[in-house]
């Protein structure tokens, strides 16, 4: 086997491949021999149909096959030959295939580019310091409560925070619009869902009482057909209702699986959750602070086909996840569109795996584990989910990578700047804003 490979550009190769004549025509051959054992034809006896016969028959066909089994083989005994790794699929083009001479075909494909490693001492992290106060699972516990608040009917005027019930309709120039009306519709005030000016209208509002608002949609508005235009509504009130919090109770710590009715023990898990919380949140701000020093100290050339690739995967995942419950078609969402996403991910990919390589990182074991069990921590019964992970290899690998992706995160947190900043629990949540990680694309 001849082969000879070419450098079309910093990453593109095309690599020319010659096969001996006789390792193609010995595996046709072979192929119609076995074809022959089970072939029948009226007039001979199974198995005794002469080669003649089988190869006039599907001698065509077989060396189709055989000239693409060994253009597969070759192509990779050739890059194994040439020492090259692609980071595509090769795109392959036959050039000489006639029976009796060698096979001459090439292969297009782009390699991997190579990741020089800058010196990781200069990312600079701010990593959050904070703990959790009384007052903050005072807090925590008020917001669980309102989560399960419930509303209670009445004949007082509304107020800020109170859910009323209403029909209204808008006109535009005295014109009814698309979604300007409704019937039954319940808004509670102050949550900012109308345009604004709605819901302060309605504050003092009751039962049964009709109000005219006069109101203008924002230049902003995401419908473009009505966006800065005057709009009138006529609102009717049919129910004010206020918020009811449940008590603390058996009955309510018994919805967070507090069985025992005491308010100690409920106070202790809701602490226990706000602290994981507050880990991973912690976390997480570092990691992205990470992610982001490397893309800025790391230019790295793209592969073309890894890009488009990855821009198919993420156009793949838009459909699944929002498609079919808003209607969108495939066709409604351009590549182009998850072309930034799309080169942002390789290039992090590339940067990660150079680390990785260059470093000789492995997936530890325990720190797989320890993952595992933190995945499984919130369900009620993590000895179960421990055990599906560990039973379930695709679910394992993901885990696995994610392991790898913290090694990296680590090492280059051994050397970098890492700043403490103290702060409330309430902060420690926020993601971190720094200006000068901002500009790493």
């Amino acid at each position: 086997m001849q082969v000879s490979i070419e450098t079309i550009s910093s990453l593109e190769r095309r690599m020319t491949i010659e096969v001996p004549s006789d390792r193609i025509e010995s595996q046709v051959q072979n192929k119609l021999i076995e074809a022959a054992k089970n072939f029948q034809l009226k007039g001979f006896r199974k198995g005794k149909v002469p080669l003649r016969v089988i190869k006039d028959r599907f001698g065509k066909g077989v060396r189709q096959e055989v000239l693409g089994d060994i253009m597969s083989q070759t192509y990779y005994e050739a890059l194994g030959q040439q020492k090259v790794k692609p980071a595509c699929q090769p795109r392959i083009e036959a050039k000489k295939v006639e029976e009796g001479k060698n096979l001459q075909f090439v292969a297009h494909f782009e390699i991997y580019p190579e990741v020089i490693l800058a010196n990781f001492s200069t990312i600079v992290v701010d990593k959050k310091i904070a703990n959790i106060n009384e007052s903050d699972i005072d807090n925590m516990i008020e917001t669980l409560r309102k989560q399960r608040q419930t509303w209670v009917d009445g004949s007082h005027h509304a107020k800020e925070g109170d859910q009323i019930t209403m029909d209204y309709v808008g006109k535009i120039d005295g014109e009814l619009f698309a979604g300007g009306s409704a019937h039954g519709s319940k808004l509670v005030l102050g949550s900012k869902r109308m345009i604004e000016g709605f819901e302060a209208a309605l504050i003092g509002t009751k039962m049964g009482e009709e109000k005219n608002l006069s109101l203008t949609f924002p230049e902003t508005y995401h419908n473009k057909d009505v966006a800065g235009k005057a709009v009138e509504f006529s609102v009717t009130v049919t129910k004010v209702a206020e918020p009811k919090l449940p008590e603390l109770n058996s009955d309510f710590f018994a919805t967070f699986d507090i069985t025992d009715g005491n308010e100690s023990a409920f106070r202790i898990e809701v602490k226990n959750n706000m602290a994981r919380e507050l880990k991973n949140a912690v976390r997480n701000n570092v990691k992205n602070q990470v992610v982001e020093g490397l893309l800025k100290l790391h230019f790295v050339e793209l592969p073309k086909s890894l890009v488009e690739s990855e821009m198919q995967v993420l156009k793949q995942q838009t459909m699944a996840q929002y498609g079919s419950k808003n209607n969108i078609e495939d066709s409604m969402l351009p590549l182009d569109l998850f072309k930034d996403q799309a080169q942002r991910r390789v290039r992090l990919g590339l940067i990660m795996n150079a680390v990785i390589q260059q470093n000789q990182l492995k997936i530890d074991p325990i720190l797989v584990r320890k993952l595992v069990e933190d995945l499984a921590e919130s369900y009620e019964q993590p000895e179960d989910v421990v055990k599906w992970y560990y039973s379930n290899k695709d679910q394992l690998a993901q885990v696995e990578a994610m392991a790898l992706e913290e090694s990296v995160i680590d090492l280059v947190l051994n050397v970098a700047k890492i700043n403490e900043i103290p702060c409330s629990y309430e902060d420690a949540l926020k993601p971190v804003a720094n200006s000068a990680l901002s500009t790493a694309e």
